[in-house]
């Protein structure tokens, strides 16, 4: 009879630390962060008064937060749309097991391991409108140098393409892994029956990984609403807040000269909110798209 109990209860016994380090540093915060939402809670003071929705409605009258809105829906939708294409393209161009593919992989995955902040500062040597060696190569080679990072035209373009270079070789081994499992006869079958290049990635190759595909997506998706280091060393949101985005609105607002912490957890909800939604309409849009072996 013990012994029956003690394995009931052993999965529990297994899964109740992480359950426990969820409690703490998940589920607890997201609670305080919605409660401090509904407070007048200022950093420096000790009185927290139950002020409902008005900082809902404060921060949705602020020309700031909205711009920051605007700038993460912006940074998003072309950090995810220039991830997903260049790694299906990259993950078809290196599926073939060569020494150069390999040494391409390698070298792609290698900025992926390396500390986003140290990427963020070697960027933003690189990206230097007087010093930079982006400026010098372009001089080199007679074309027009760049503002890069100091200039609101080119500066959140600018932050795309140190995402798109940190993470691209990440999603590009994800697919290509993908492309792994898919059986060889069944392209030997299609190229029997005189189906082209193009007509075998849409109806074959598409299909079968779009588990991966998904799945890169939504990650591609969250991480890209979460920017912040990347932010926070290159441009500081600017210039003139041109790269300003939700978090960096957050912790400007959180810990910069407003310390209004109230305000800044009804900005956190916001975001928590539109990432939640965002996943569920990829859910219910595309998952019926998704094609399990």
């Amino acid at each position: 009879m013990i012994e029956k109990f003690w394995q009931k209860c052993l999965p529990y016994i297994f899964v109740a630390p992480a359950m426990v380090f969820m409690a703490v540093f998940t589920l607890y915060p997201l609670g305080n962060m919605i409660y401090l939402s509904m407070t007048d809670w200022v950093l420096m003071s000790k009185t927290k008064n139950f002020v409902g929705l008005d900082n809902f409605i404060y921060i949705a009258q602020r020309a700031d937060f909205l711009n920051a809105l605007g700038n993460t829906f912006f940074y998003t939708f072309w950090t995810v749309l220039t991830l997903m294409v260049a790694a299906l393209v990259f993950a078809v161009l290196l599926y073939k097991n060569t020494r150069l593919n390999n040494l391409v992989r390698t070298a792609m995955f290698t900025p992926h391991v390396i500390a986003l902040l140290s990427v963020s500062m070697i960027w933003s040597w690189l990206m230097n409108e007087d010093s930079g060696l982006l400026n010098m190569l372009l001089s080199a080679v007679g074309l027009p140098t760049s503002r890069w990072l100091n200039s609101s035209d080119t500066a959140m373009a600018s932050l795309v393409l140190v995402s798109w270079w940190k993470s691209v070789g990440y999603y590009t081994l994800i697919i290509f892994a993908a492309l792994q499992g898919i059986p060889a006869e069944i392209y030997e079958a299609a190229e029997l029956d005189n189906a082209g290049a193009l007509n075998r990635f849409l109806r074959i190759t598409l299909p079968m990984i779009s588990p991966q595909v998904f799945l890169c997506l939504i990650t591609m998706t969250i991480g890209s609403f979460k920017v912040f280091e990347t932010i926070r060393v290159m441009t500081a949101g600017g210039p003139g807040k041109s790269t300003q985005v939700l978090v960096y609105y957050i912790y400007n607002t959180a810990f910069g000269m407003q310390f209004k912490i109230g305000v800044a957890s009804a900005a956190g909800v916001v975001l928590l909110v539109i990432v939640g939604l965002l996943t569920m309409l990829y859910f219910l849009v595309l998952s019926k798209r998704v094609h399990y072996q």
